[in-house]
């Protein structure tokens, strides 16, 4: 049987981060349910950096990313993580106050933007209906390499000794003395110190194993269809275009376009899928918003961000009980977020002080500790 400090429980994005973080001061084993890295959440990301997104602690963890995606740790990859992009949060006449209040938060965040007409924002975008009237442009929101990031975290952190184990679903979880015994699928088991509970959608469930009280987090299922775009125009450098109340969102992906009606559907925690009423409500705000004429979707999927009630991430200690440590509820942030929400859960896992340069993002324990949903 396997013992070690740190049993992480999922290999997406977030298990894979703090995994990697912890074994530069500990020994750590990841264990994953499916039969694949990322498979669920990870592997269904619309692939967005974009540091107005979110809410304060969301954006404070985004920003302290920034430099990571800019120059990742040497062999973690050998390409840029980022590519530019730009944003561009677009409104209707009703609907300039909320630009305005966006236009307020981003200058909050120290992010370059700039306010532009609605035929600025058409120039950029040319298939927006005159209806458009104005728009904030984030110059520096990116595309994120989501596989280079997630598949980054796992070479560096089984370089640094993680044992990754997959088809290794949770069975049944103990308490032994100062530690835990974690049986595993396929009659297989592992002692540890210290759980860390990175299960996204199945969070609370594994709290429930360990007899912990659930932290009330929430899957909720978004959908992602892929269309073709007008023949004739070059769309590769358009930038993803965002409606100022999130009603729906779309930008350029391999040639087509790559949309969401942004819906936030509570779900139990499954393999989610694509519902047709939500494909028609996305293509219907597409159709009302651009000159877009969609008769056929190339391809859909649905994807579960689980969010915590005041909708920022879960990450410390349980309050309740000793060596089961929370890294969950990232909702659909968890890409962008990964550098800086690593280093903070691995500094409070192992009961160290934040570093200065997150303390200097804003960062602090007192928002994510598990505690503040009791």
């Amino acid at each position: 049987m396997r013992h070690c400090d740190y049993l992480v429980i999922g290999s997406g994005i977030a298990g894979a981060s703090i995994a990697c973080e912890l074994a530069d001061s500990a020994s750590v084993v990841v264990v994953e349910r499916e039969g694949s890295h990322g498979y669920h959440t990870t592997g269904r990301s619309a692939a967005m950096f974009i540091e107005s997104y979110g809410n304060a602690w969301i954006r404070r963890l985004t920003g302290a990313s920034r430099a990571f995606f800019d120059a990742p740790p040497d062999g973690f990859c050998d390409h840029p993580l980022l590519r530019r992009r730009g944003c561009l949060n677009i409104a209707t006449r009703d609907q300039l106050p909320a630009l305005e209040a966006l236009a307020a938060d981003i200058g909050a965040t120290g992010s370059e933007m700039r306010a532009i007409s609605g035929e600025a924002a058409r120039a950029r975008v040319p298939i927006l209906r005159p209806d458009v009237a104005a728009a904030v442009f984030e110059p520096g929101s990116s595309d994120i390499d989501t596989h280079g990031l997630h598949a980054g975290y796992l070479r560096m952190g089984r370089s640094r000794g993680v044992d990754v184990r997959l088809n290794a679903g949770v069975e049944r979880i103990e308490r032994r003395g100062t530690g835990w015994r974690i049986a595993l699928a396929g009659g297989d088991a592992v002692e540890a110190r210290v759980i860390v509970n990175a299960a996204g959608a199945w969070s609370d469930a594994i709290a429930g194993l360990a007899g912990v009280r659930p932290a009330g987090l929430e899957p909720r299922r978004r959908t992602v269809i892929l269309v073709d775009p007008p023949a004739g125009l070059a769309i590769d450098t358009w930038p993803t275009v965002i409606d100022v109340d999130e009603q729906f969102y779309f930008k350029p992906e391999s040639g087509r376009l790559l949309a969401s009606p942004a819906d936030e559907t509570p779900s139990a925690p499954v393999d989610a899928a694509p519902e047709e009423l939500d494909i028609a409500v996305c293509i219907d705000r597409l159709q009302t918003t651009t000159t877009l004429s969609i008769g056929h979707v190339r391809r859909s999927w649905a994807g579960l961000r689980t969010f915590a009630p005041d909708r920022t991430p879960v990450i410390g200690y349980d309050p309740d009980m000793a060596d089961f440590f929370w890294f969950a509820g990232q909702g659909g942030y968890g890409m962008q977020t990964a550098p800086a929400a690593a280093r903070l859960g691995t500094a409070l896992a192992l009961e160290r002080g934040i570093s200065s340069d997150l303390g200097e993002c804003g960062l602090e324990a007192a928002p994510f500790c598990p505690s503040r949903l009791r």
